[in-house]
């Protein structure tokens, strides 16, 4: 996202939040080029993953024992 300094000025904190959140980098444009602000280190992507309860419905243990051979075919 592009944003120019004087929404940096405005927003810096929750700008800066969003970058440590996410882990993706912010540019700002200032008297013509850009700057970049980027994490560090970034977030590894399973810590960005979001839960998704409705993606399995029913008990995932019952998942444990089932046989699947018959479906899979090399």
């Amino acid at each position: 996202m592009v944003h120019n300094a004087t929404d940096l000025r405005r927003n810096i904190y929750k700008i800066l939040d969003r970058v440590l959140e996410t882990g993706l980098a912010v540019e700002i444009v200032r008297n013509g080029r850009r700057l970049r602000i980027v994490p560090l280190d970034p977030r590894p992507v399973t810590e960005r993953l979001r839960p998704i309860p409705s993606l399995i419905v029913g008990d995932p243990a019952a998942f444990e024992h089932v046989d699947w051979s018959s479906e899979w075919k090399p």
